[in-house]
C-alpha cells in the first residue's frame, strides 16, 4: 500500500473508482429523476459499458505490446473527459429535463466507458509486474479493495452531493478525481514493460484459444460476468426500490453504500485469513452469499430488509471477485495476461449493459422484486457450475496454444 509504485496504482484507484462509482449512481439518479424509468436509468449503464464488449480485446492486446502505464493515464483522461462535460453542460443549463436531460448524461457516460476500457485491462494486467514472487494473492486482495471503497463511498458521496450541491458539482468532484490520478501516473515512474517474445502470437485469437482449452479459466470468467451481472442493481434498481420503499435520492445511496459496505466487511475477513482459504472456494463462497442476498432482495418490502439484502450481496460480491480475480491471474500466462484480463473486463463490466436492460427492463415491466429474482438465478446456477473441484482443475499440459 505504501510503496512508490505500487501504493501510486492503489491510491490512484481508490480516487478512481470513488469517482466512476460517484458518476455512476449521480448519473442514475438524474436519470430517473428526469424520466421516471428504470429502463433509461439501465441505459446509463448500457452506455458506459457496452464499449467492453467491443474494445476490451483490442486495448488487452495494447497492454501486451504496449505501455501499459501511458494507456492507464489515457483511459483517465477520457473519464475526466466524461464527468467534466456534464457538469458544464447542467452548469450552463441547469433547467434541462425529459429526453434534453438523457443526452448529455449518455454522452459523458460513454466517454466515461471507454476510459474504462482503455486503461482497464492494463491496471488489471500491470499488477504482478510491481510485487514480488508470492505476493499474488495479497496483491489481488489489495487491488480489491479501491472497487470495495469505491462502492461505499461513490454512491454515499454522489447522492450526498447530487442532493445537496446539485448535478453540476457531483460530476465536478468525479471528474476531479481521476485527474489527480492522472498527476500520479505521470508523477511516478513505472517499471519498463517486458519484452516482448520473438515466438509468440500476440493476436486476441491466441487468448482466446488458451482460455477454452483451460476449463477453470473459461468457468472463472463465466463466473466474473455473472458476478458483475448480478452486482448491477446496487446502481441500476436502487432507484427505483427506494422510490417502493417510499425514499429519495439519499435512499438511494444509503442502499448501494450497504452493498459497499458489506464488500469492505468481506476484504477485512479476507485481511484475517491471510490466504489460508484457496481462491476457488472464496469464491464459490462469494458466489453463494451474493446469490443469497439478491435472493433476500427479492422479497424484502421494508427499508430494514432491503439494506440487509445489499450488504449480504456485498459480501459475497468482494468474496468472489476476490477469488475470482485470484484464479484467473494465477492461470494466465504472462505473455497473454493483458488480453484474459481484457476478458475478465468483457465479462464483469460487458454484462453490466446486459444486466442493466434485462434487469431494468423486468422491473418496468413486472416488479423490482422479478428482477432480484433474475440476478439471484443466475448467480446461483453458475455457482453450481464453478464448484471448487471445478476451479482449482490442474492447468493446460502445454501453453503452445499462444506460439505461432
Amino acid at each position: 500500500m505504501f510503496d512508490r509504485v505500487f501504493g501510486a496504482l492503489f491510491w490512484g484507484k481508490i480516487l478512481s473508482v470513488v469517482g466512476v462509482w460517484t458518476h455512476g449512481i449521480v448519473a442514475a439518479i438524474v436519470m430517473y429523476e428526469a424520466t421516471g424509468s428504470a429502463l433509461m436509468v439501465g441505459m446509463v449503464g448500457v452506455v458506459q459499458f457496452a464499449p467492453q464488449l467491443i474494445l476490451s480485446p483490442i486495448t488487452g492486446k495494447w497492454a501486451d505490446l504496449g505501455n501499459p502505464a501511458r494507456q492507464i493515464l489515457l483511459g483517465r483522461i477520457f473519464c475526466v473527459a466524461g464527468s467534466a462535460s456534464i457538469a458544464i453542460w447542467f452548469a450552463l443549463t441547469p433547467e434541462l429535463a425529459g429526453s434534453r436531460a438523457a443526452l448529455p448524461i449518455l454522452l459523458g457516460t460513454l466517454l466515461v466507458g471507454l476510459g474504462f476500457v482503455i486503461g482497464g485491462p492494463a491496471m488489471q494486467s500491470i499488477v504482478p509486474s510491481l510485487i514480488r514472487p508470492g505476493e499474488l494473492s495479497t496483491a489481488m486482495a489489495l487491488n480489491s479493495i479501491p472497487m470495495t471503497i469505491g462502492r461505499v463511498a461513490g454512491p454515499a458521496v454522489g447522492a450526498y452531493l447530487a442532493a445537496h450541491l446539485g448535478t453540476s458539482a457531483a460530476f465536478t468532484f468525479s471528474a476531479a478525481l481521476h485527474l489527480i490520478f492522472a498527476i500520479f501516473l505521470i508523477l511516478v515512474h513505472f517499471p519498463a514493460p517486458p519484452e516482448r517474445k520473438a515466438d509468440a502470437d500476440y493476436r486476441v485469437r491466441a487468448a482466446l484459444r488458451y482460455v477454452w482449452r483451460d476449463r477453470p479459466l473459461l468457468l472463472g470468467l463465466l463466473a466474473v460476468a455473472t458476478v458483475g451481472f448480478a452486482a448491477d442493481p446496487s446502481i441500476t434498481l436502487t432507484p427505483v426500490m427506494a422510490d417502493e420503499l417510499g425514499g429519495g435520492a439519499q435512499l438511494v445511496g444509503t442502499l448501494s453504500a450497504a452493498f459497499g459496505i458489506g464488500a469492505a466487511v468481506s476484504m477485512v475477513a479476507l485481511a484475517f485469513m491471510r490466504g489460508r482459504v484457496q481462491s476457488a472456494w472464496v469464491s464459490w463462497i462469494g458466489l453463494a452469499l451474493l446469490g443469497a442476498g439478491c435472493g433476500l432482495l427479492a422479497v424484502s418490502n421494508v427499508t430494514a430488509a432491503a439494506l440487509i439484502g445489499f450488504a449480504v450481496a456485498g459480501l459475497g460480491f468482494g468474496w468472489a471477485m476476490t477469488g475470482l480475480s485470484t484464479v484467473v491471474q494465477e492461470r494466465a500466462p504472462d505473455y497473454l495476461r493483458g488480453r484474459i484480463m481484457a476478458l475478465w473486463l468483457v465479462g464483469f463490466l460487458g454484462s453490466r449493459p446486459f444486466a442493466a436492460a434485462i434487469l431494468g427492463g423486468a422491473a418496468d415491466a413486472v416488479s423490482v422484486q422479478a428482477a432480484f429474482v433474475i440476478a439471484a438465478a443466475s448467480v446461483l446456477l453458475i455457482a453450481v457450475l464453478a464448484r471448487p473441484s471445478t476451479l482449482a482443475g490442474p492447468m493446460p499440459c502445454s501453453d503452445a496454444g499462444g506460439l505461432r
